[in-house]
């Protein structure tokens, strides 16, 4: 099956600030992509390239077998990071207007109840809350059912519950056939939907994968963090590498298994903690690291899906 979104070495520049050196990368049908990176790494610039509202400087660009401006558009849904609709319409009123543009287009009222709002509610959009406003929004780039749908920041603003409904909705939408493309600055957003995460710095495309696999390559071990004065030398001995960060010391590749066996140990040795916690690598560690220094990625992990 040929893949639905296709970036073929693509660069942008805007004077002399590269926004995108060089990107390469495909999605499937159905697959959900989340794209993560610092502010200013390109992520925008590379979803306008890819929906045909920019065109790069080089490199090729498909969208669902043609140039992006030249998709069948009810096939499309898009929901900018800056999209402002008018002020002075319900909630209601803003997603029936979007769905009167296509001819098969999706109930109003069952698009806002998806994304967990009233469609009753007479409250114009200007005055509704962040959340609210960014819920209504997605509703209305469902109003087409769309095959392919990008998304920028879809979650900014909405409360951690809010969130987790939306993200039911995106999880259904996959699971239905529909193929997202996402930006996200919350990892836990990310690790949750995607089958794939790309991380982009400095223009670059440095790895990309699914979130098991890149947390496995560039999280860290999992370790336990003992909150205590002591001097990480007091350990010396044991089959574990201990380092001091802050107040604590972090004990690497410690299994859960083993938690209680070395709690039992730190009393023998006569070493006070007030607190004790195991924790696991996770998609943020990956992207911490990564944006940090880009460097770090290997090839084999960046780039187009074999």
């Amino acid at each position: 099956m040929a893949p639905v979104v296709v970036a073929d070495d693509v660069s942008e520049r805007y004077g002399d600030t590269v926004a995108l050196d060089g990107v390469s990368l495909t999605v499937e049908a159905g697959e959900v992509f989340a794209l993560i990176g610092p502010n200013g790494a390109g992520k925008t610039t590379l979803t306008r390239c890819l929906t045909g509202t920019r065109t790069p400087d080089s490199g090729r660009v498909e969208l669902l077998d043609e140039a992006p401006n030249e998709a069948a558009k009810e096939r499309l849904g898009l929901l900018p990071q800056d999209f402002n609709p008018p002020d002075r319409l319900s909630a209601r009123e803003l997603v029936a207007y979007y769905a009167g543009l296509y001819d098969d287009a999706r109930d109003p009222d069952d698009l806002l109840r998806t994304v967990g709002m009233d469609p009753d509610i007479e409250t114009w959009y200007g005055d509704l809350s962040g959340g609210e406003q960014r819920r209504t929004c997605v509703a209305a780039s469902l109003a087409n059912d769309p095959d392919v749908l990008f998304v920028d920041e879809p979650t900014t603003g909405i409360d951690p519950a809010g969130r987790r409904a939306l993200w039911d909705v995106f999880e259904a939408l996959a699971d239905r056939g529909t193929t997202v493309f996402l930006t996200t600055h919350y990892m836990a957003e990310a690790e949750r939907l995607a089958d794939r995460v790309g991380l982009l710095a400095d223009g670059e495309l440095v790895a990309t994968g699914s979130p098991a696999s890149l947390i496995a390559e560039y999280g860290g071990e999992q370790y336990v963090s003992v909150e205590t004065e002591a001097d990480p030398a007091a350990l010396d001995d044991l089959d574990y590498d201990v380092t001091r960060e802050g107040d604590s010391l972090h004990i690497l590749g410690v299994e859960p298994t083993e938690i209680g066996d070395l709690a039992a140990e730190l009393d023998v040795r006569g070493i006070d903690f007030d607190a004790l916690a195991w924790t696991e690598p996770d998609l943020e560690d990956v992207y911490l690291r990564l944006a940090d220094d880009p460097t770090l990625a290997t090839t084999d992990t960046a780039g187009i899906k074999a």
